[in-house]
């Protein structure tokens, strides 16, 4: 079956033609077939420049991406273009969707479209933080800024399964993030959920981790909200952002220091790739009822290139169903109650 992704050009930095472009090199790069979302015309002269390769054009120019209330703006506008992205996933005519737009926006399209996956108390924003030889998985960054002690529980059995599932590591480190390692330190909510995670024999939980051991590598999975997710992800891409600038401002800045450039040209181009976002292609949205990645906004051609190749990966190594059978296993999903005819009953 050939795997199709509906993307949503509106909402990225550099406009719907970037987006278009790297849809476009997406799908020549393989045998993806990609539904683009977004002002036809400029999608379609995109196209032309580039070579349409496997891509399909919605006319789609309505974006909510910027929107202060993303929730209303999905029941209003039904025709915005990250709207019908999800919908072409809800009605099977797409497997998966990319969204260049903002978090917000995204979110309240797949919660209002596709809904949560049976036993997923709340959806989860999963960054691939790439290390030299490893890719470390937080989670959450960015979906919920305020959460419960059980939805952290739930959290680090995503991102075990995730990490089992997409980066193959069979027995994932899991850890979660505090101001100290001690199973003492922490809010209230982090020293309950580090009891909590220590009850689950077969979680793989090595405990607390600090800032300073993300980059060190010391677990696989780290578990977080999103608000502190979020600035921990940003921090570390900014701060790798300017070291880069900073050596190569230090190496332009003598003769000496040029003539060492040229013998280290090679090995930096090669870390700065490693750890460069756009070759992640973003992050996923887990948790939902089909697949979502989103892309950084100010990502060029290549990173939505990669963000698409993703998303297609996701679907045929089937994440949903291996993440859904991994959490079913370790007693994960959340069982729901509901009140019917004077008696509860237990729904999935």
């Amino acid at each position: 079956m050939t795997v199709t992704v509906a993307v949503d050009a509106t909402g990225a930095d550099l406009g719907p033609a970037e987006v278009a472009r790297g849809a476009a090199r997406a799908a020549r790069a393989s045998h993806l077939r990609v539904l683009l979302f977004g002002p036809a015309a400029e999608l379609h002269a995109a196209l032309e420049e580039s070579g349409a390769g496997n891509v399909e054009v919605i006319d789609a120019p309505v974006s909510i991406a910027k929107v202060a209330d993303p929730a209303t703006a999905v029941r209003q506008l039904p025709h915005a273009s990250i709207v019908q992205a999800v919908q072409a996933v809800k009605d099977g005519r797409a497997q998966a969707f990319v969204s260049a737009g903002a978090t917000g926006a995204t979110l309240a399209a797949g919660m209002s479209v596709l809904g949560r996956a049976d036993g997923i108390r709340r959806p989860a924003i999963a960054a691939m933080i790439p290390l030299p030889g490893a890719e470390v998985i937080m989670l959450d960054v960015g979906a919920n800024a305020s959460v419960r002690p059980e939805h952290l529980e739930q959290f680090a059995f995503m991102g075990r399964a995730f990490a089992q599932t997409v980066v193959g590591i069979s027995h994932p480190r899991v850890a979660l993030l505090s101001n100290g390692e001690e199973a003492t330190r922490g809010t209230d909510l982090v020293r309950e959920v580090n009891q909590r995670l220590g009850t689950h024999a077969g979680l793989g939980f090595v405990g607390n981790i600090e800032g300073s051991g993300i980059p060190a590598g010391v677990a696989d999975v780290i578990v977080t909200d999103g608000f502190t997710g979020n600035i921990a992800l940003k921090t570390m891409e900014g701060v790798s952002t300017e070291l880069f600038h900073l050596i190569r401002g230090t190496i332009m800045a003598t003769n000496r220091g040029k003539a060492g450039g040229l013998l280290l040209r090679g090995p930096l181009r090669g870390l700065r790739d490693t750890l460069d976002p756009e070759q992640m292609g973003g992050a996923y949205l887990l948790g939902l009822a089909a697949l979502g990645v989103i892309a950084h906004g100010r990502f060029s051609s290549v990173g939505f290139e990669n963000a698409v190749l993703r998303a297609g990966r996701a679907v045929e190594q089937d994440l949903l169903t291996r993440t859904q059978a991994s959490l079913a296993e370790a007693g994960a999903l959340h069982v729901r109650r509901k009140r019917s005819a004077g008696a509860d009953t237990v729904t999935p």
